[in-house]
């Protein structure tokens, strides 16, 4: 009876991780392809309006198909949790026993005795025998399923987040300067990142963040060049 607190609690901050992590490397994304973009047109022209309708472009692009992508994403797997509650649902009815011995083997699997397992099987089965085959089989908590239009916010506003970094960075200080801070703006910004995401997974920092940090670099290093043979070429 003490465990399920804990179980459930471990289970929220598992995935308030995951969601928060899923956030980071949105807000990575939309750094690295909005720098990309606009030092590429910055390679090309000075014209603060091109660099700012780039930009936008470029941030409203990236955001919707972020939103898009993870919406569809996250409805086929919530399409999937629900046609397996739904299998299971049916398996429940019409053959109990064998769901029964099914979840007795799932427990003894996790180091109970074949008694205790046989006893703790029964007892969930009585209370809520869904909910005990969806959490011990399928790994599901029926009333946490995943939400699509969640997962949509979160990506476009941590995509949109990113990207407005570079694109501030990049419209707002002298043409003089411009570049030099937009460039040393977004290697701070990957740095966090690549810090957050790697302490986020209990992973070295070092390694994220150099990883991080020159990918950055190189994508600005290309577009810039990229950028700068089109205008000298007058495209």
């Amino acid at each position: 009876m003490t465990e399920a607190p804990a179980h459930d609690e471990a289970h929220g901050l598992g995935s308030r991780l995951n969601w928060l992590r899923a956030a980071v490397l949105g807000a990575n994304d939309g750094v690295v392809s909005t720098a990309g973009l606009v030092v590429g047109v910055a390679g090309a022209t000075e014209s603060r309006s091109a660099l700012l309708t780039a930009g936008l472009a470029g941030l409203l692009a990236g955001s919707m198909s972020m939103a898009a992508g993870e919406y569809v994403s996250v409805s086929t797997q919530r399409d999937s949790e629900k046609a397996a509650l739904a299998q299971e649902r049916r398996e429940l009815r019409e053959q109990p026993e064998v769901e029964l011995a099914e979840l007795t083997q799932l427990l003894a699997r996790r180091g109970l005795s074949p008694d205790v397992a046989r006893e703790a099987a029964e007892q969930l089965t009585e209370r809520d025998a869904l909910r005990a085959h969806a959490r011990v089989e399928l790994g599901i908590d029926p009333d946490e399923l995943t939400n699509p239009w969640h997962a949509a916010g979160a990506s476009f506003l941590a995509f949109t987040a990113g990207a407005l970094l570079p694109l501030l960075a990049i419209v707002l200080p002298p043409a003089a300067h411009r570049l030099w801070i937009t460039v040393l703006s977004v290697l701070a910004a990957l740095t966090l990142t690549g810090w957050s995401s790697a302490r986020l997974g209990a992973a070295p920092t070092t390694p994220a963040i150099l990883r991080n940090a020159c990918g950055g670099a190189l994508a600005m290093a290309v577009t810039y060049a990229a950028g700068s043979l089109l205008g000298a070429a007058g495209v």
